[in-house]
C-alpha cells in the first residue's frame, strides 16, 4: 500500500498520550495529520469525538486511528458509523489482518494497554498493508448491507 498522505486521529482522555506519540511519528514520516481531539487528559466522553473522527475519515477518504483506554469502546462507537470498519489492534498480526482481510479503514488502540513503541509498529503495519480482496470482498460487502 502506498503511504497515505493524510491520517485522521481521534482520542478520549485515556488515549490522549498515545495519540500524541502517534501524531509525532506520522508527522515525522511526512503524513498530514487531521487531529479532531481530544487535546488534553481532561476527562471526556468518547462517542462524539470518535463520531467526529469517523466523519472526517469518510469526508477525507483517508485512514483513521482512534484511541481510548482499551480501544474497545472506541471501536464500538466507530463501527456504528456507516462506511467505517474499525479494528481493535493489539499485535502485529491483528494490524496486518485488519487491513488484509477486513479492509479496515480505522485502527483502534488502547492507550492504557499498548506500549508506544508497539503502537508505532502497529500503525506502520496497518498503513502499509493492502486489502487482499478475493474471498474477503464478499464478506466486506455483507458488512455494508
Amino acid at each position: 500500500m502506498e503511504q497515505p498522505s493524510r491520517v485522521v486521529l481521534a482520542a478520549d482522555h485515556a488515549g490522549f498520550a498515545l495519540k500524541e506519540a502517534v501524531k509525532k511519528h506520522l508527522m515525522a514520516r511526512g503524513i498530514d495529520v487531521l487531529d479532531v481531539g481530544t487535546f488534553s487528559e481532561e476527562s471526556v466522553d468518547y462517542p462524539a469525538i470518535i463520531r467526529s473522527g469517523c466523519a472526517a475519515v469518510l469526508e477525507q477518504g483517508c485512514p483513521g486511528i482512534i484511541f481510548g483506554g482499551s480501544g474497545n469502546g472506541e471501536a464500538m462507537a466507530a463501527n456504528k458509523v456507516r462506511g467505517i470498519r474499525a479494528a481493535l489492534v493489539y499485535s502485529d498480526e491483528t494490524a496486518r489482518l485488519a487491513r488484509a482481510h477486513n479492509d479496515a479503514n480505522v485502527l483502534s488502540l488502547g492507550g492504557r494497554l499498548t506500549k508506544p513503541e508497539d503502537a508505532l509498529r502497529f500503525v506502520d503495519i496497518f498503513l502499509a498493508t493492502d486489502f487482499e480482496g478475493g474471498r474477503h470482498e464478499r464478506r466486506i460487502r455483507d458488512l455494508e448491507s
